[in-house]
């Protein structure tokens, strides 16, 4: 027996009789209309005082012969490292230790004139008390200040990070909150988030012990720590 022409209507679900069978089968849905976002970034910084002071300073000696050379590179090695103990630095430690062969050069002949040695070392100290110690490894025997960098204690830049990350997504959500009012637009949520942060290079300075003066005067100053935070927010 033929089923009489049944007709039918669709609101996302069609039924159809099939040999007295219903057979349902969900329509696709309407496709929903593309999300619309807005990309801000924010910045944000924090400024720390530089307090602890990383130094680099050596001792350099040329002689006639090695073995002369090498004893008056550890007497005054010895001394420096006397007062670099006494003065109560931390992260003391040898970083380079040296004994080469020093020729000059006369009519495209290389001549053996003596050698050169050297011990340097690198460690801590307070900021505010580098001058002082300066002079006193001077004092003691060291000839070469390579650099000086200044820097922070870890749990001071990581709370300045904090401020500056608080400070970037801040600035994010006012520049889109600029935006969107100006086309008369409301935000609707944060679809995602992308941060940066990097921890302050440190600020270097630079001394030779033959220019210092009587008492060697050394400024920190502050370290700026930064922070970026990217917002994506649909409206």
């Amino acid at each position: 027996m033929k089923h009489p022409l049944i007709p039918f209507y669709t609101f996302g679900l069609v039924a159809v009789l099939l040999g007295g069978t219903v057979v349902a089968s969900e329509r696709p849905a309407v496709s929903q209309e593309a999300q619309r976002t807005l990309t801000v970034t924010g910045r944000g910084t924090e400024a720390i005082a530089a307090t602890l002071a990383q130094v680099s300073l050596g001792v350099e000696v040329q002689g006639r012969t090695a073995q002369e050379v090498q004893q008056e590179v550890a007497r005054r090695a010895n001394a420096v490292l006397a007062v670099l103990r006494a003065r109560e630095v931390s992260q003391l430690q040898t970083t380079g230790l040296s004994l080469s062969p020093n020729y000059q050069y006369t009519n495209n002949q290389r001549i053996l004139v003596g050698y050169i040695g050297r011990n340097t070392v690198s460690f801590r100290i307070a900021s505010d008390r580098v001058g002082p110690l300066l002079d006193a490894a001077v004092q003691a025997g060291a000839t070469t200040i390579d650099n000086i960098s200044f820097t922070a204690p870890e749990a001071t830049i990581a709370a300045a990070q904090r401020t500056a990350l608080q400070r970037a997504t801040q600035d994010a959500q006012s520049q889109a909150q600029a935006v969107l009012s100006a086309l008369n637009l409301q935000p609707r949520q944060v679809v995602s988030i992308q941060i940066s942060q990097a921890a302050p290079p440190p600020k270097l300075f630079t001394v030779r012990a033959a220019t210092m003066a009587d008492s060697t005067p050394v400024v920190s100053g502050e370290l700026q720590v930064e922070a970026s935070v990217t917002l994506q927010i649909s409206y």
